[in-house]
Parts: structure tokens; sequence; C-alpha cells
């Protein structure tokens, strides 16, 4: 199989898709972390927040090359259209976790949040595993680091509620 101008053009398009997800989800951590954030009473195994960013980026972009690795299976494979629009969702999901929890500062609802989020990226998995066995890999650090990220915000809000 050789790859073309139009598979690298995919793939870039696919990780960029994602890093900007990223970059829309990190617009209110900028304030929010060194001001709001840092006045939280934080569960002990809470990261340091510079693990954070380096996390995310590589995560983003193992996203961008599993929904690349579906999308370059055509969009007229069963399953394709589907497990894409699922991607997007949950996508959109992980964006809104970061203006639920550090903009709009409302620890519990970003928990029930996250935890749809989880859901969906569970669905995303099973449904890209079908598709592409590579791709659902490619997504097993994420829902791992959900899942984590999941259990720091429940721990968050139990320590800093009124």
């Amino acid at each position: 199989m050789s790859i073309t101008l139009s598979d690298i053009a995919k793939l870039i398009l696919c990780v960029v898709i994602c890093q900007l997800a990223g970059a829309v989800g990190s617009v209110p951590n900028v304030n929010s972390i060194p001001t709001w954030y840092a006045t939280l009473n934080k569960p002990s195994f809470n990261p340091p927040n510079w693990i954070f960013a380096p996390v995310w980026i590589t995560l983003y972009f193992l996203m961008g090359i599993a929904a690349f690795l579906v999308w370059n299976k055509g969009l007229d494979t069963p399953g394709v259209t589907t497990a894409l629009i699922l991607f997007v969702v949950q996508l959109i999901l992980n964006a809104l976790w970061s203006w639920i929890f550090f903009g709009w500062k409302q620890i519990f609802p970003a928990f029930i949040e996250i935890v749809i989020l989880w859901i969906m990226i569970l669905v995303t998995m099973i449904q890209f595993f079908k598709i592409s066995v590579p791709a659902g890999i490619l997504l097993i650090p994420y829902i791992l680091w959900v899942s984590f990220a999941s259990v720091l915000n429940f721990s968050l809000w139990r320590l800093n509620r009124l």
C-alpha cells in the first residue's frame, strides 16, 4: 500500500483538528489555573500542573492518527461515517469539559460531563476497533487518562464542596 499526498493531507488534517480542540479547551485554563484552581484543595495524587499540556498534546496527536486510520478506510466502508461522527461528538465533549470546569468553575457538573465523555470515548473506541484495530488501540491511552481525570475531578469536588 502506497501513501499518497491525499493520505498525508488527511492525516495532517485529523491531527490539526484534534490539536485545535485541545486549544479551544485550553482557553479558560490560562487564567483559572494560577488563580482559582491554585486555591482548591487537591488530593494527594494530583499531578503537577506542568504534566497536563504534554500529556494532552500527545493524546490529541494519537487521537488524530486514530481518526485518520478510520477515515482512510473510506467513507463508503460500513461504520466509518458513524465512527467519525462519534469521534467528533467526543472531541466536542472533551473541549467542553475545560470550559465547564475551568471557565465556569463548576466542578460537579464537570464531573457529570466527564462521565458522559468517558462513555462516548468507549463507544467511539468500540466502533474504531470494528474498523481498524490500530485505531482502537491508539485511543486506549486517552480513555485511561480520562479515567484518571474523572477520579481527579470527583476528588476535587469532594474536597471542595461548600
